[in-house]
């Protein structure tokens, strides 16, 4: 049997004091969708130069567990590396010499931007006290960000998953403010299926002694690192197909361990590994509220419907769906490119699941490129 590994922080989360890094940070106020008013920051970086326009910005919207850092090495304040290296760059699909790309972190996140880990005014972590966020609250954030940038229209708005929901979502509230759009492996509302999904890792983490109702960032201990890691080894099986599973890891041991005296199969250590890399680099208050968030969007509420809803989007789009996504099946992303007038649909290939959309770069650079060739900037 393997030795435990020391144990995780109680959160790992950016936290005030901690080095900077790449991020900037802009402020603002809002009135959120469930009543109550909150003083946030949103936390971002940046690639290229914004023309004299400000007619060449793109954003780029994280998935679940990301954030800001969508290129560059693993450094000071950044302890991942760059999730979109393949993509964003001087003459990449998205060029950073003739694009100004723009990728905040989430609100209700946990690097850098206002999220349960963040102190609450009285000095304390916001804990329990952080309020429900919706993805439209998310997206009023950000045009908060777009302003204080001076970014009136976006060349492009594109993420994938959580990031597709914000992307969908700006295109749907502030259609005067994209010209393209990309949706990749993601929904227009979320499904009862997506939903179950969710349901246990929720449960997972609220049922860690380490959780404390939510309020442990400033406790003793290790935080609730073990109902984190649950959460993410049942998100992390959604995220990959059943196909891949099975022909990477199949029935093997993990190296000597035998399951038979106590040891595990090859394919639960894999699941191990992301449990104990999410607990170092993420905080389980955010995987709540965020999951929390995603459980709850439906760009049709009181708008009629997402019928009514995808007739408000004026932006040239393209909603592309992965062949093997569990997750998110091929049948979301038709129905958002149907909704849309003039929308391209797109499936990309991939044995990877939905995870696909951040490993099959030289397909979602077609994509891309296909996108913002229309664009003038």
């Amino acid at each position: 049997m393997t030795q435990a590994p020391d144990l995780p922080p109680v959160t790992g989360a950016w936290r005030e004091g901690d080095p900077p890094g790449r991020r900037r940070f802009v402020t603002g106020v809002q009135m959120l969708e469930t009543g109550p008013e909150l003083r946030f920051t949103l936390a971002y970086e940046t690639w290229g130069t914004l023309n004299s326009r400000a007619s060449n910005a793109i954003l780029v919207e994280h998935a679940l567990t990301g954030d800001s850092h969508a290129v560059g090495p693993a450094e000071e304040g950044h302890v991942s590396p760059g999730w979109w290296d393949g993509l964003i760059g001087p003459g990449k699909a998205i060029d950073t010499d003739e694009f100004f790309v723009v990728v905040p972190n989430v609100l209700g996140g946990c690097q850098g931007s206002t999220g349960p880990s963040s102190r609450h005014p009285d000095g304390k972590a916001w804990g329990s006290r952080f309020p429900a966020v919706t993805v439209r609250d998310q997206v009023a954030a950000e045009v908060v960000l777009a302003d204080a940038l001076g970014i009136g229209r976006w060349a492009a708005v594109l993420g994938g998953s959580m990031g597709g929901m914000r992307a969908l979502e700006w295109a749907v509230s502030t259609p005067d403010r994209v010209e393209a759009l990309l949706v990749l492996a993601s929904t227009a509302q979320a499904s009862a299926d997506q939903i179950a999904w969710a349901a246990p890792q929720l449960h997972a983490i609220r049922a860690d002694p380490g959780w404390h109702g939510g309020d442990y960032h400033d406790l003793p201990g290790g935080g609730p690192h073990v109902g984190l890691g649950i959460a993410r080894r049942i998100a992390h099986v959604t995220y990959r197909s059943e196909g891949e599973l099975s022909q990477r890891f199949g029935r093997r041991y993990q190296e000597e361990e035998d399951p038979l005296h106590g040891g595990r199969f090859a394919v639960e250590s894999y699941l191990d590994h992301h449990a104990g890399k999410l607990s170092r680099r993420f905080d389980a208050g955010s995987y709540v509220v965020l999951t929390e968030s995603m459980n709850t969007h439906d760009v049709g509420r009181g708008r009629g419907g997402v019928a009514n809803a995808l007739a408000r989007v004026t932006a040239r789009t393209i909603a592309a769906g992965v062949d093997s996504d569990r997750l998110y099946p091929l049948y979301h992303s038709r129905a958002i490119a149907d909704g849309v007038a003039g929308a391209d649909f797109a499936v990309i290939g991939s044995p990877y699941g939905h995870d696909s959309f951040l490993i099959e770069t030289e397909q979602i650079a077609r994509l891309v490129k296909g996108l913002v060739s229309g664009n003038d900037g």
